[in-house]
């Protein structure tokens, strides 16, 4: 039951991410870009009410599917993860919770604890998720904390590759 468990907080969480094929200057160079288009903009840490719209759309299945790979950082390297692993939470009757507080990491990303439900039982334990802003002000889900979902499900997925 808790690999189940694991695999629907990954259904629900979003969970896609790229390779890090050793391609770190760029990354830095994007999000420090991130951070300070951000900072100019003075953008707000996001809520728990926040990120848990964001599970929620992304779940939502009248939601295309560009918009919800939008919402994990890399998921273009399998756009189709979020429709496999959301299906997979529905067939099990989970929910993720983000929970108060939501922490500013001081480097330009959030994070906060999610909280893990199925079938109405809360889970033991829990995950702490990274979050970080999009050019466009918004917050996705990060692509380390995605890949360690994934990791933790037992999925497999061409965007994270193999420990």
């Amino acid at each position: 039951m808790s690999v189940a468990a694991v695999a629907i907080a990954a259904a629900l969480t979003m969970s896609a991410c790229s390779d890090d094929s050793g391609d770190t200057a760029s990354e830095t160079t994007t999000t420090t870009a991130a951070v300070t288009t951000t900072e100019e903009a003075a953008l707000e840490l996001p809520t728990a009410a926040d990120l848990n719209a964001l599970l929620v759309k992304g779940l939502d299945p009248n939601v295309p599917l560009e918009e919800k790979t939008s919402m994990v950082e890399g998921s273009e390297q399998d756009p189709e993860l979020i429709n496999q692993v959301a299906a997979a939470a529905q067939q099990f009757g989970a929910e993720v919770t983000v929970l108060d507080p939501v922490i500013d990491n001081g480097d330009g990303t959030a994070s906060a604890q999610l909280q893990l439900t199925v079938n109405g039982e809360v889970q033991q334990g829990g995950l702490a998720a990274i979050f970080v802003p999009t050019e466009d002000g918004s917050w996705k889900l990060s692509k380390a904390t995605a890949c360690q979902i994934v990791g933790m499900a037992q999925l497999t997925s061409p965007a994270c590759p193999a420990a």
